[in-house]
């Protein structure tokens, strides 16, 4: 799928928006994608989903995983298209783990999949939880990367759509110094 198919799919959805948020990391950012409008758009998300899979598809691995919330969809409907399993992995006071007695088999394989990349924090996370239960992880995949220098996973990153976003620690934001209210996505 082209770049220019792809961003005409994030734009029928509504994904991007321009402000001032406080994004889940901490950090400030002049633009934020919606993942929910994509997400709530299965004919939309489809499409994107199936990019993913041909990339991942290419690989050796048993299963996915998803962090919540958004994470969970894309690693079921990989899932749903490559014929695998998919489990998803929620927060908990220590980091994440796979509650609602989900197995995680020792030695299993797993790509590791996210809606939208900005710190690579959710699938730290979830790749710490995969390994701490003897799971190897052998890919990362996502559909937006908006991360400015994409994390070092020490493994292969995958991305449907790759498009930096500069994220600003809040001590030191221009949008703060010219008094753009801040907003915060996810809520009402």
């Amino acid at each position: 799928m082209n770049r220019g198919r792809i961003e005409a799919i994030l734009a029928e959805a509504g994904v991007a928006r321009e402000g001032h948020f406080l994004l889940a990391s901490g950090l400030h950012s002049q633009y934020y994608f919606e993942k929910f409008r994509l997400l709530e758009r299965p004919e939309l998300l489809t499409p994107l989903c199936q990019e993913l899979s041909k990339q991942l598809s290419k690989l050796e691995f048993d299963s996915l995983c998803g962090p919540t919330t958004g994470g969970i969809i894309i690693a079921y409907e990989i899932a749903r298209i490559l014929g695998k399993r998919c489990v998803f992995a929620e927060k908990t006071a220590t980091g994440r783990d796979f509650l609602r007695h989900q197995k995680i088999e020792h030695g299993e394989s797993f790509a590791a999949v996210d809606d939208v990349l900005t710190t690579g924090g959710s699938i730290v996370a979830s790749m710490d939880a995969l390994k701490k239960h003897g799971a190897r992880v052998v890919a990362v995949g996502v559909l937006i990367d908006r991360s400015e220098k994409s994390p070092d996973f020490g493994l292969p990153l995958y991305s449907v759509y790759k498009n930096p976003v500069r994220n600003y620690v809040p001590s030191q934001c221009p949008l703060c110094d010219k008094g753009v209210p801040l907003s915060k996505p996810g809520g009402k």
